[in-house]
């Protein structure tokens, strides 16, 4: 999966999709996709990332408790 960081709009590879999807992760391992050679694997915060449509990530991915924030809980 790729995502694009927010100010720079470079791409970057998701290298553990599950670390993506857990909101109790801040960061995510991911290689930068500049130039033609695979780059090292670099950590980066999810807060800094977006599709690369823009559009923000689920706040499910980002937040634990989210449900509880927005009253949502069951």
């Amino acid at each position: 999966m790729f995502l694009q960081i927010k100010d720079s709009r470079d791409l970057v590879k998701i290298v553990d999709v599950q670390e993506l999807l857990d909101p109790t992760s801040k960061i995510v391992h991911a290689q930068d996709q500049e130039g033609q050679e695979e780059q090292e694997t670099d950590i980066y915060q999810k807060e800094e990332l977006v599709f690369p449509s823009g559009e923000k990530l689920p706040r499910c991915w980002l937040d634990a408790k989210f449900r509880e924030r927005e009253g949502l809980a069951a």
